[in-house]
């Protein structure tokens, strides 16, 4: 039998028998532990993220239709959802301006003469100008990916879109960028 397939099944079975629900978690712990803690780089961070997960999927269990996709898939979509829950609820809030002050902007310069932060702050404005442009869907995908650091993958999931939609959506708000600037 295909592994995919056992696991499936094994899902199906672990709604109402134990002994399946721990064999799921024992082959799926270290998988999935792995993903978020690589993501992270904090072993406490990641064991709450990870328990989260499985708590997640043990509540969610009765609602995993295979027919839709693999367990493994229905399983690390819930890891990355609940990822990017742990991320924003320790992350502060920050605004379009905010971010391109921060260290590491391309418009954040280290100097300090008088028209180097003139040229800085109409760089930023005429940015922010253009960035508002853009659509809601737009803006939330460029700061996922260039503000948070996200995969198209990740952006996907998030977003309830195929990775080959974000890319494209991606393209477009850059190019529409490069034209209103």
């Amino acid at each position: 039998m295909e592994q995919s397939l056992y696991y499936s099944m094994l899902a199906q079975r672990a709604v109402r028998d134990e002994a399946a629900f721990e064999e799921l978690y024992v082959y799926f712990f270290p998988r999935v532990y792995n993903f978020i803690y690589a993501r992270l780089k904090n072993a406490a961070d990641a064991d709450d993220v990870t328990s989260t997960t499985f708590l997640k999927m043990n509540r969610q269990l009765a609602d995993y239709d295979s027919s839709k996709g693999a367990f493994s898939t229905w399983l690390f979509a819930i890891a990355s959802h609940a990822l990017v829950d742990y991320t924003r609820s320790k992350r502060p809030c920050v605004s379009w301006e905010e971010f391109l002050e921060a260290e590491g902007s391309p418009l954040a310069s280290k100097e300090a003469g008088p028209e180097a932060r003139l040229l800085r702050s109409e760089g930023r404005a005429e940015l922010l100008a253009a960035i508002s442009r853009l659509s809601e869907r737009e803006q939330r995908i460029l700061t996922l990916r260039f503000w948070s650091g996200l995969s198209h993958q990740e952006i996907a999931a998030i977003l309830n879109m195929s990775s080959g939609s974000v890319r494209t959506a991606q393209s477009r708000a850059i190019e529409k960028l490069k034209k209103i600037l």
